[in-house]
C-alpha cells in the first residue's frame, strides 16, 4: 500500500513539473489592428517574421492563434473580423514553411476580453491576434 502511495505522489509530481515547464517553455507575441481592420502592417508583419525566425528549432512548435476584438459592431461582425484577423495572421506563419497542420486557431471575438472595453486603450489593447508557441510532446 506504502509503494502505491508513493507511486501516485511520483506520477503527481512529475505531472505537475511537466505542465510547470511546458507553460514556461511557450513563446508568444501579439499581432495588434485598428478598429474594424484585419490587416496587418508591414512593420508588424516583419517583426513576426524576425520573431519566427529567432525561435531555435521552429519545428519542435505547434502555433496557437487567438483572435480578439473589442465590442464596437456587435456579435456577428465581431465573430467574422476576429476570423478575418486570425487567418490574415495565419497566412503570415505559413509563408515561414510552417505546416498547416501545427496551426490551431481559436476566434474569441468580443467574448473573453483580456483588457478592459471601458477605454479606449483596453479596446485598442483587446484588437489582437496572439501568436503563442507550444513546444510538440511526444
Amino acid at each position: 500500500m506504502i509503494n502505491m502511495v508513493k507511486l501516485v505522489w511520483v506520477f503527481i509530481l512529475i505531472s505537475a513539473t511537466t505542465a510547470s515547464a511546458q507553460q514556461e517553455q511557450e513563446i508568444r507575441m501579439s499581432i495588434y489592428f485598428g478598429g474594424g481592420d484585419y490587416s496587418v502592417d508591414t512593420l508588424q508583419a516583419i517583426e513576426l517574421h524576425h520573431w519566427l525566425d529567432s525561435i531555435p528549432n521552429l519545428d519542435k512548435y505547434e502555433v496557437h492563434l487567438i483572435s480578439h476584438t473589442d465590442p464596437i459592431g456587435g456579435r456577428e461582425y465581431n465573430e467574422w473580423l476576429s476570423q478575418m484577423r486570425s487567418e490574415t495572421v495565419k497566412q503570415l506563419i505559413l509563408q515561414k514553411q510552417i505546416p498547416e497542420h501545427r496551426i490551431s486557431i481559436k476566434d474569441w471575438g468580443l467574448d473573453n476580453a483580456v483588457y478592459t472595453n471601458r477605454t479606449r486603450g483596453g479596446m485598442r489593447m483587446n484588437r489582437r491576434v496572439d501568436v503563442i508557441l507550444f513546444p510538440i510532446v511526444l
